[in-house]
């Protein structure tokens, strides 16, 4: 075989390994197609996940057997019932979906502005992508545990005491998990600011909202919101308190956040109170299935109400 044969080989090798991506590239700015479904899949597998934790906390509220408990409690509930099976394998879809997306997302970010901010921007963006993928690839996997009846009974609280407890031990580990507590704090603190300033209608395609619609799924949206930034803010304290006084009993999950807001002075209140409001961001969260604009930096240009994801769409695929 020739240079020139072997080296037009190559080039056509390359050409076929790149479609692919630039592929995926098109239908993150477009916000279509394959792209499209995983985000929508995985928004309606995220809204009801919280959803169910919301009823099911509800229920503790309201004087009924049981605690409350966590996304992965709630599916091992589900799990006890027939009909559950076939949630369980819709939900390990969606999630899967959802962290797909969401990687893909970290791929196809763009740089929006020049210089060092910018990158910085886009790179803040991409590690915000991975953490939210990591995090319902591994739903995903616990899911799929629990379809298969080989997952275990540990409690989302025992999971975190123990990971804190190994964290620990290694050098620096007290630095480790006090920053992770400061950072699940600044989580919730995020959560309380996108619920006041309704920042999660940057991302909705408005111009095709009724008013009643938008409304309402702003409503959900806050009240969702600051549910979130209340629990992720508690686990947070408890978090960092386990690394200020070295001692990771005080670390906890979802469950154990909601077991102490039911556990204090006019628990039955707070956590009625709070389980309410992670049921409207089960709501908000299909809301947003429903009107988010999916394509690569679709929100974040403040164009989102005149619908810039159609816009993009036509230019991507004409």
């Amino acid at each position: 075989m020739s240079t020139t044969q072997t080296s037009r080989l190559a080039r056509r090798g390359k050409e076929a390994a790149a479609h692919p991506a630039q592929e995926a590239r098109a239908k993150a700015d477009a916000g279509s197609g394959w792209y499209a479904w995983l985000a929508r899949g995985g928004l309606v597998a995220k809204g009801v996940s919280f959803g169910i934790v919301g009823i099911l906390a509800i229920g503790v509220a309201a004087g009924s057997a049981g605690k409350a408990t966590s996304r992965q409690g709630a599916l091992q509930i589900l799990a006890q019932h027939t009909w559950g099976t076939v949630l369980l394998v819709l939900l390990a879809i969606g999630f899967a979906g959802y962290a797909i997306w969401r990687f893909v997302q970290t791929f196809a970010e763009r740089e929006e502005d020049g210089g060092e901010k910018g990158t910085l921007k886009k790179w803040g963006k991409r590690a915000g992508y991975i953490g939210r993928g990591l995090i319902y690839a591994a739903l995903t996997f616990t899911t799929i545990k629990i379809l298969i009846g080989s997952a275990g009974q540990q409690s989302q609280d025992e999971k975190a005491q123990k990971t804190t407890a190994t964290v620990l031990d290694w050098p620096g580990g007290r630095w480790i998990v006090g920053i992770a507590g400061l950072c699940i704090i600044g989580a919730g603190l995020w959560n309380f600011y996108r619920g006041i300033k309704k920042k999660f209608e940057d991302n909705w395609r408005t111009g095709e909202m009724s008013e009643l619609e938008r409304a309402w799924g702003a409503r959900a949206g806050i009240a969702g919101h600051l549910a979130r930034g209340l629990v992720f803010s508690l686990i947070g304290v408890f978090v960092a308190k386990a690394a200020t006084e070295y001692d990771p009993k005080h670390a906890m999950g979802l469950d154990g956040a909601l077991q102490k807001l039911a556990d204090a002075s006019y628990g039955s209140f707070l956590l009625a109170l709070t389980a309410a409001g992670l049921l409207c961001y089960g709501f908000f969260c299909l809301v947003d299935a429903r009107y988010r604009d999916v394509s690569t930096n679709g929100g974040s240009s403040g164009s989102a109400h005149r619908r810039p994801g159609r816009q993009r769409a036509s230019a991507v695929t004409s």
